[in-house]
């Protein structure tokens, strides 16, 4: 039989699984018709009509009764109109009513007994719902009243049904409550027909009208959240203004349903029970349609301040390369003040000018700074990126203020010589005047030499007060010399000379100290030399670690063997097979991937090397390098773990994993298990360090780094293979393209040397986040997304963007400004990529790591060409290609060549 069709609320739900209850449609015309509810509009004709009506009384139990009053036309009715109504009554209650199952009432007392068999025959072939039982008032003549005990007899098991007949109303009134009956039934239910199809025509249309501005509020979210943000301040303008306009104007036309009236009064000739189901509906129903608008402001609220902080970020970067050309132009002016002057006036003029140059820039760079530092702290969804533009403010200016220090210290230089100079043309002239004011008669006498010697003097000392420079080379100071000199010699008395006589010697006495040394016998300390110390610290340290190690790996290998026992070879027999969800089976490979082969290889070998290396700790680092290879069988489990896991959250809580937990005593769950590998692998270079630390011998340390090295290297395998298969949207096989050499996550800005300049200039300042694959003959650029399953963290996966040829590609390993950032540029500078790494040594790897590529492809290119060459006779370094042009791999020879001369002379 057809099933119940949904309520009216369900109206709101974009697909309504509902099969078409016409009998005569085809299969395929029903999967090509919208699925929707019936509705009353869609047999209003038929409900007009009161061969079945819904008067909302109910049954002692509380099931819905449905009525079949006398009409006469009744065997008229075709079976599409009979199914449709009753199809449709039976939707009006709610389900918990119409789960309790229906019962019918037919009124056939003035009828006949073919019109009560066929009415029951049409209920029984085509009743939609729960039928709970049919009373039937038989007819009341005698004739057709024996007929119809006759038949009923006959046909009972026919109708697969329970059909009571009743002979009067009292009969009836035994099953059902007179107060849950009309008025024709002998009870005393009010019933309205007219009424009660308006009120349901008026519930129905607002369901519809609430469903439309639910998918209206939807589609204008979808759109929303679909739109890009803009690159310029106009049009961010304009998209935030529009989308505000929209969302006004919709809020206002959703702010009042329309049918919301028609439904408040269900009108007073209807049932209680009625009107309290229409209650509860047309409350379902409101409170819907809050949520959705609800959730619709929240969302317009995130959105509203993704476009009023995208409009920030544009007049930020507005603002910025205004800032920046302002900062040019101000520097141009500071190179232009000269470093010296040719007065002390001029220098304090040029002074001046660079304070106010410095004012200037400072101003601009500090509006700018404070004006990325409020939206860093609001919260914006690109602080990063407002970060990294204040930061390269912050260091534009700090150069700024460098050079503007260095032009102030020249300038205060050439200050100070002016000033210096200033003080001695003046001493000069002074001194001049001195010598030319004095009277040469008056210094034939001593006293009068005296005093010109002491004016000379006292201007001498004036030098040194005022801290002139050496005036010793100036011809004022030598011809001040020459006049003390000669005064000296005037100003001196002659006297007579005076013939010394020696005194006597006297003896004095010798004191002879004499030196007193102690000697002392040092004991002698009965001690180890420390060195012998250090050595018994160390090998115990080594010890130590080393006994870590092999129980360690003994625990490690056993818990294997518990996966192997208890989960895998449980999955194999039949004690738990009946408990093993259908989801798991023949999955046993991807759940536990090539667990198998690792357990084999430690329990079998690598346990065992280890353990005989416990007397001999200098042989660990060989066992390492010598399984080197078979230890890469950790990335072939580590690249299937992303299926084990997401088979594990699939059937992982069934009793076949319980049932095993408990009969092995395990305190965790399987997927702890099955992380065990991706630990054990990350573990064994953590160990290495610490022996490395303790290791004093030379060969023993060179071992142990290599050994570290050959772990460092498989977990990076392990790291990159895990990132690679995460890589979507690729044209090409990723096997073919090789080793993956490196990768990782960039900043990543572009220009075009035949693209528009406001392109360029917009790709300065907005990065786009790239993940990046290098392989020998491809670098691939990603968009990182991240999945987040219900529950369960974020799995990243790379979206392919597009790839560089390495045969065509040129790097640049310093860009001004950033030790972060390196170029890789593509067909002569056309294209070129400014790659931000997320620090020096990240991008130091990369840059050297390229060059080794483009290194062996030159290598690999001079190889060809001498082959060539070899095989056509010419000469190795071709004079002419007119002739015959020369192969792919010479031409590449001299492009690389030109390259890698290129970013040498760029550094």
């Amino acid at each position: 039989m057809p099933t119940l069709s949904k309520s009216p609320c369900d109206l709101l739900q974009l697909t309504v699984p509902h099969p078409s209850p016409l009998p005569h449609v085809r299969t395929d015309e029903i999967m090509q018709q919208e699925v929707r509810p019936l509705l009353a509009v869609d047999v209003i004709e038929q409900l007009h009509r009161q061969f079945a009506l819904l008067s909302g009384g109910r049954g002692r139990d509380g099931a819905p009764i449905i009525t079949m009053p006398e009409y006469l036309g009744f065997n008229d009715l075709s079976e599409e109109d009979f199914l449709n109504v009753i199809t449709y009554l039976t939707s009006v209650p709610s389900q918990e009513a119409a789960s309790i199952g229906f019962i019918i009432i037919m009124d056939r007392r003035r009828d006949k007994w073919a019109a009560v068999k066929s009415t029951l025959a049409r209920i029984a072939g085509a009743f939609p719902g729960n039928l709970q039982l049919v009373l039937v008032l038989r007819p009341t003549r005698f004739l057709q009243r024996t007929i119809t005990d006759i038949g009923i007899r006959l046909h009972r098991d026919d109708f697969k049904m329970k059909v009571v007949m009743l002979s009067s109303l009292s009969d009836l009134h035994s099953y059902v409550d007179a107060a849950q009956l009309t008025s024709d039934l002998g009870g005393s239910l009010e019933y309205c027909h007219s009424q009660w199809i308006h009120h349901r025509t008026a519930i129905e249309s607002f369901a519809v009208t609430v469903k439309t501005t639910a998918q209206t509020l939807h589609r204008f979210g979808a759109d929303l959240a679909e739109t890009e943000l803009p690159g310029d301040v106009q049009s961010a303008r304009e998209l935030l203004s529009d989308h505000t306009e929209k969302h006004d104007t919709l809020q206002v036309g959703a702010g009042s349903p329309v049918g919301w009236e028609g439904v408040r009064c269900p009108g007073a000739k209807t049932s209680r029970a009625y009107r309290w189901d229409n209650a509860t509906v047309v409350e379902r129903l409101v409170a819907q349609l809050d949520e959705t608008e609800s959730s619709f402001e929240q969302f317009w609220s995130k959105h509203h301040l993704s476009l009023e902080q995208c409009l920030q970020l544009r007049h930020f970067e507005q603002d910025f390369q205004e800032v920046t050309g302002t900062l040019g132009c101000l520097a141009e002016e500071l190179v232009a003040i000269l470093d010296f002057g040719d007065s002390v006036e001029g220098v304090e003029q040029l002074l001046k000018d660079l304070k106010d140059l410095e004012e200037k820039a400072q101003v601009k760079i500090f509006e700018e700074a404070s004006h990325g530092d409020q939206l860093i702290q609001s919260n914006h969804y690109a602080a990063d990126a407002i970060q990294s533009m204040c930061a390269e403010l912050r260091h534009v200016c700090d150069d700024f203020v460098s050079k503007t220090e260095r032009k102030r210290h020249a300038l205060e230089k050439s200050y100070q010589i002016h000033e210096k100079l200033d003080k001695m043309n003046k001493w000069c002239e002074s001194g001049v005047y001195l010598l030319a004011a004095q009277a040469v008669d008056r210094c034939h006498t001593q006293e009068g030499a005296e005093s010109a010697l002491r004016d000379v003097q006292a201007f001498l000392e004036v030098a040194e007060q005022q801290q002139l420079a050496d005036p010793k080379d100036l011809e004022v100071q030598k011809m001040f010399e020459k006049r003390q000199a000669s005064l000296t010699r005037l100003s001196t008395k002659h006297t007579r000379p005076v013939q010394p006589v020696a005194p006597h010697p006297e003896s004095s006495p010798k004191h002879s100290t004499s030196i007193t040394q102690r000697s002392a016998s040092p004991g002698k300390l009965q001690c180890e030399p420390i060195s012998v110390l250090l050595e018994s610290a160390v090998t115990c340290g080594i010890l130590h670690i080393m006994n870590e190690l092999i129980e360690t790996e003994r625990l490690y290998v056993e818990e294997l063997r518990s996966i192997m026992q208890g989960y895998v070879a449980e999955l194999e027999r039949n004690e738990f097979s009946h408990l093993v969800p259908a989801a798991l089976e023949h999955k046993k490979e991807v759940l536990f991937g090539n667990l198998f082969e690792i357990y084999e290889f430690h329990n079998r070998t690598f346990r065992k090397e280890l353990e005989n290396c416990i007397e001999n700790p200098e042989l660990v680092a060989g066992c390492f390098l010598k399984r080197k290879e078979d230890l890469k069988m950790y990335e072939k489990y580590c690249q299937n773990k992303p299926r084990s896991e997401a088979l594990w959250r699939q059937c992982g809580e069934c009793a076949f994993f319980q049932e095993c937990q408990k009969k092995l005593d395990h305190k965790l769950s399987l997927d702890a298990y099955l992380l065990k590998p991706v630990q054990r692998i990350t573990k064994y270079q953590l160990i290495l360090k610490e022996m490395l630390k303790c290791s004093n011998n030379s060969e023993d340390t060179a071992e142990l780094e290599e050994a570290l090295t050959t772990m460092l290297d498989i977990i990076k395998s392990v790291n990159d293979s895990m990132h690679q298969i995460a890589i979507t949207g690729f044209a090409g096989d990723l096997k073919n393209l090789g080793k993956l050499l490196m990768q990782g996550s960039f900043n990543v800005w572009t220009e075009h040397k035949k693209g528009h300049s406001k392109v360029k200039d917009l790709a300065r300042f907005k990065p786009m986040q790239r993940h990046l694959f290098l392989y020998n003959s491809i670098l691939l650029f990603c968009k990182r997304r991240e999945e987040v399953s219900e529950g369960h963290e974020k799995t990243p996966s790379y979206s392919f963007k597009h790839s560089l040829q390495m045969s065509e590609v040129g790097i640049t390993e310093n860009v001004k400004g950033d030790n972060r950032k390196f170029e890789v540029w593509y067909n002569g500078r056309e294209e070129v990529y400014i790659i931000q790494a997320p620090s020096a040594d990240v991008k130091n790897m990369w840059v050297s790591e390229m060059r080794k590529v483009l290194t062996e492809q030159l290598e690999a290119c001079r190889g060809a060409e001498l082959r060539w060459r070899a095989g056509t006779g010419g000469p190795l370094l071709p004079e002419s290609f007119t002739d015959r042009p020369p192969p792919a791999a010479l031409r590449l020879d001299i492009f690389v060549r030109g390259l890698l001369s290129e970013s040498s002379s760029q550094q």
